[in-house]
């Protein structure tokens, strides 16, 4: 008999699995029990460090973010303005109606005397624009929207993908945020940056330059329930 082929391919193993492990640790960190006496908050710097590693071993698989796929300065500069103008939306639409419950793990770099834990705050800030940009975008537009545009998805260029494609991958990119309506506008923003330059690196550019300028935001005005 031939061999069945495997139920995921190689190409989406390596983009689901960092996802997959981070959004682990992720809920794991909000269900340590207090009694174990353990600082939760520490585990996001595990996150980050699995992550990353992982991330480091696939990353010969990541075709898309090869050199010879990054932006030129045009499509650099306007994934930047692009990241600045999420962030600046992302910190207004807050109200409570645009809101969808509560941050699965909440993270306040904080002592007991309300000082910072400027160790905890260097590991979020590092981890938030440098591994999850990366992560995200080979997960949620590299993966999920291509793939909903044809489960081929590494023979799909972007630039072919159709709304069904953007609307639903964004769509479930809301699921995984508090805020819903900020997350609506960084999901289609970061989709169709991808979808218009063809280059996966303007949306990681992008999303780090949102991530990079909320978490300093976030430190400079104490809104940590952002973080």
């Amino acid at each position: 008999m031939p061999a069945q082929p495997p139920a995921i391919s190689p190409a989406a193993f390596a983009r689901c699995l960092p996802f997959v492990v981070f959004m682990a640790l992720l809920a794991l960190r909000g269900y340590v029990p207090a009694s174990l006496g353990l600082d939760a908050r520490w585990i996001y710097g595990g996150q980050t460090l699995i992550v990353a590693g992982l991330l480091a071993w696939y990353w010969r698989d990541y075709g898309e973010l090869a050199r010879q796929n990054l932006p030129d300065a045009r499509e650099t500069g306007w994934a930047i303005v692009v990241g600045i103008v999420v962030f600046a939306l992302w910190v207004r639409l807050d109200a409570p109606w645009m809101q969808l419950g509560e941050a699965a793990a909440s993270f306040v770099p904080l002592d007991a005397a309300g000082q910072p834990i400027w160790a905890l705050i260097a590991l979020r800030l590092a981890g938030a624009t440098l591994v999850v940009p990366v992560m995200e975008e080979l997960f949620w537009r590299s993966f999920l929207m291509r793939w909903i545009q044809h489960p081929g998805f590494e023979r799909v260029d972007p630039q072919t993908v159709g709304l069904k494609a953007v609307v639903l991958s964004t769509f479930v990119f809301v699921l995984a945020h508090a805020l819903w309506l900020a997350a609506i506008v960084a999901g289609l923003a970061y989709a169709l940056l991808y979808r218009r330059t063809a280059r996966l690196w303007t949306a990681v550019i992008a999303h780090a330059v949102t991530n990079g300028l909320l978490g300093v935001w976030v430190i400079w005005s104490g809104r940590w329930e952002f973080w």
